[in-house]
């Protein structure tokens, strides 16, 4: 397969003014971040800053409920909450060897703002973080959150004010000043070697999970599930799976109010191929090409396309991809939350309601849910829906 490309996905689409730096960024990444010194330094940050390894979790109430075996890869557990913090330290540390002195980031649901401003205030750089207004109403927390961490939040009042608009002024403010300053891209999207490298990144939670189930269980799981946006938690458990042709991958996409609706973010669903952002992939357009407004519930899922090898992994029937709707999405947190004690995310919430509302599918097997995310950040947006506000 060609180096950037998953079949016919991925590519490099941009500017010519960003083909320096994503050729620098290329030489970084299959130089520096695969040196022995890097590794030694990425991992005990991992052990020792952000909590490595997570629990592998046995959900014994809800697994009774459902007739099978259920287990919950516990990133919620990572320092600042979520998966996103694995690739933000990865990255922040491959802009300060190259020396870089900036770092910028876009963020939806905000976890992974919260995650690069962390890792920027960690290892001493400058940080700014864009953000469509709609998302910092509803991840208001997160924005506080940032700021405290010593982040610049500038929000985006254009489109759909919310993930693809903070990509785009990502984007422009990366030509403006690309040769002092790093792009932390949040996902396994973007042009080479982005979602390459996010997923070197992430998939240590798939390896860990290989190794705590057999130690638990003496063999591989049935299936794996995990919600799916751009795509790097899924990655991130899936990858390591891939070669276990055994092993169900399954991702779950945003249904909205469903798809009849129009309101949703179910790319596979109802996209189509595209090129956008820097990559081609599977994409939410209209018939002259035009991107559509998306809708979720979960901020971090609210977006127009999907990273490239998930739409290979697609058409290659390596990995099925499914969605759910808000009201089901909401189900099952408050599930989660009742049944075992913990309190997820929305973006999280989703690959459970998949489970939930199928499980003569699961049926006595053992299956393993990414828990990508708590949801402290979504509590007011449950609340509001629970009113019928939203």
């Amino acid at each position: 397969m060609k180096r950037g490309y998953f079949g016919g996905y991925g590519g490099q689409y941009v500017p010519e003014t960003l083909m320096p730096a994503l050729k620098e960024l290329e030489k970084g990444f299959y130089t520096i971040v695969r040196s022995r010194g890097f590794k030694r330094e990425f991992s005990g940050y991992l052990k020792d800053y952000v909590g490595r390894p997570t629990p592998l979790y046995f959900a014994g109430n809800i697994s009774k409920r459902l007739g099978i075996r259920l287990y919950l890869k516990r990133e919620d557990l990572c320092h600042t909450g979520a998966h996103k913090i694995n690739n933000a330290i990865g990255q922040v540390l491959l802009a300060k060897r190259m020396g870089k002195k900036r770092i910028i980031a876009e963020t939806g649901a905000g976890q992974h703002g919260v995650a690069t401003a962390t890792a920027a205030a960690l290892l001493g750089l400058e940080c700014v973080v864009y953000m469509g207004i709609e998302d910092m109403k509803r991840q208001a927390i997160n924005v506080t959150r940032m700021e405290m961490l010593g982040a610049e939040v500038r929000g985006v009042d254009a489109g759909s004010r919310t993930l693809k608009d903070a990509i785009n002024e990502a984007l422009r403010d990366w030509v403006t000043n690309v040769r002092d300053t790093h792009y932390v891209l949040g996902t396994v999207f973007g042009p080479h070697p982005y979602p390459t490298m996010v997923k070197e990144f992430v998939s240590v939670i798939g390896k860990e999970a290989i190794r705590q189930l057999k130690t638990k269980e003496g063999r591989l799981p049935d299936a794996v599930v995990a919600c799916v946006g751009g795509g790097s938690n899924a990655m991130g458990i899936f990858y390591p799976f891939i070669r276990y042709k055994e092993v169900g991958l399954i991702g779950v996409e945003a249904g909205g109010t469903g798809i009849e609706t129009g309101r949703h973010a179910a790319r596979f669903a109802g996209g189509r191929i595209g090129i956008f952002q820097g990559a081609k992939s599977y994409l939410l357009q209209d018939a002259n090409g035009q991107v559509l407004k998306t809708h979720s519930i979960s901020a971090g899922l609210d977006y127009a396309s999907v990273g490239p090898e998930h739409c290979y992994l697609k058409d290659t029937k390596r990995a099925e991809y499914v969605y759910v709707r808000d009201d089901e999405v909401i189900e099952a947190f408050n599930l989660l939350c009742q049944e075992e004690g913990i309190i997820p995310a929305l973006e999280s919430s989703h690959a459970i309601a998949y489970v939930m509302k199928n499980p003569s599918q699961f049926r006595e097997m053992l299956v393993i849910v990414n828990l990508s995310g708590r949801g402290d950040k979504d509590l007011a947006t449950v609340v509001e829906y629970m009113k019928g506000n939203i």
